[in-house]
């Protein structure tokens, strides 16, 4: 791959990344609320009661300023970037694995390969990157009072506080999203494509249309994993020093839905979904058009040299 084209993929991704931020933040907050809102107590505790999206933005500039849309976003970045590259390596790796180290007669087919091959990448750039991830979530879950001094002295603390376990928090329900995510999605997939296929959609693009009903329809169906996770990753000492500073105290991934669902009924498991599935159609659109104009100046860059040079 030309290292013009790896270098466009990561300016587009950082700047799609830093763009949507906010929203992030948002999801986060959402998500991280302890109660249900039907809760006649809810307007009398200490934490703000987050009533959508556009409250909780509301709230977060009245009380924290602009910055306070952007916490936890220099994690967020960094993660993405080696989450990215961790992704491709695994991928690549596997695929090659599945197609030379497994015999002709037993090799899996093409969809079931693209299948295993999706999880087993996600899982290991999961994994590798999840430090990044729980911190990105703690900065996102400090209010007006900051738990942490620096990204720095994060670590330092953490590490000090929680051991080398620390940064791992929530670890479970975030590989366990893996595998079903990548079934569902397929299967969907696939399927809808098919019946896409003999509608003659106006706009022409069977594929792209099956790719994002099955791309809602797979995040939708794992998504109380995703906030179960968040949960989780602001355990520990510092729990009570968050905007929500009364989460319950989640010894599984299963006993956090249980609890979850008694506590706040089955939308409580959803928070945040709207604005998750909202902020995917701007990234992508962010993506591809800073993609476009980084690989285009990175290309005209290399024409002036090659110009100076011949001089």
């Amino acid at each position: 791959m030309s290292p013009r084209v790896v270098s466009a993929g990561a300016i587009a991704g950082l700047v799609s990344r830093f763009i949507v931020a906010p929203l992030d933040v948002v999801k986060i907050r959402l998500q991280l609320q302890p109660y249900s809102l039907s809760d006649p107590l809810a307007p009398l505790r200490e934490a703000p009661a987050y009533r959508g999206t556009v409250h909780t933005i509301k709230h977060i500039l009245k009380h924290e300023g602009l910055t306070g849309l952007w916490k936890g976003n220099v994690p967020a970045e960094l993660m993405y970037v080696c989450y990215s590259a961790a992704q491709f390596t695994a991928y690549r790796s596997t695929t090659v694995f599945l197609q030379t180290a497994v015999p002709q007669h037993r090799r899996l087919p093409d969809s079931a390969e693209t299948f295993l091959a999706g999880a087993v990448s996600g899982a290991a750039a999961t994994s590798v990157t999840y430090p990044l991830d729980l911190l990105r979530t703690r900065f996102a879950a400090q209010g007006r009072h900051r738990v942490y001094s620096s990204l720095r002295g994060a670590l330092w603390d953490i590490k000090r506080d929680e051991g080398f376990r620390g940064f791992f928090r929530g670890l479970g329900p975030a590989l366990a999203q893996i595998i079903p995510f990548m079934g569902i999605f397929f299967a969907s997939y696939e399927g809808l494509r098919l019946q896409l296929s003999d509608l003659h959609l106006p706009w022409g693009s069977d594929d792209a249309t099956a790719g994002i009903m099955a791309s809602v329809m797979a995040k939708t169906a794992v998504f109380p994993l995703d906030l179960v996770r968040k949960r989780i990753q602001v355990q520990g000492p510092t729990r009570s020093k968050y905007v929500y500073n009364d989460i319950p105290v989640y010894t599984s991934a299963g006993r956090a839905i249980r609890v979850i669902f008694q506590t706040e009924g089955l939308r409580g498991l959803y928070k945040g979904l709207p604005i998750s599935l909202i902020k995917a159609a701007p990234a992508s659109a962010i993506t591809l058009w800073t993609y476009e104009r980084s690989l285009r100046l990175l290309m005209s860059f290399d024409e002036d040299k090659d110009d100076k040079g011949a001089l």
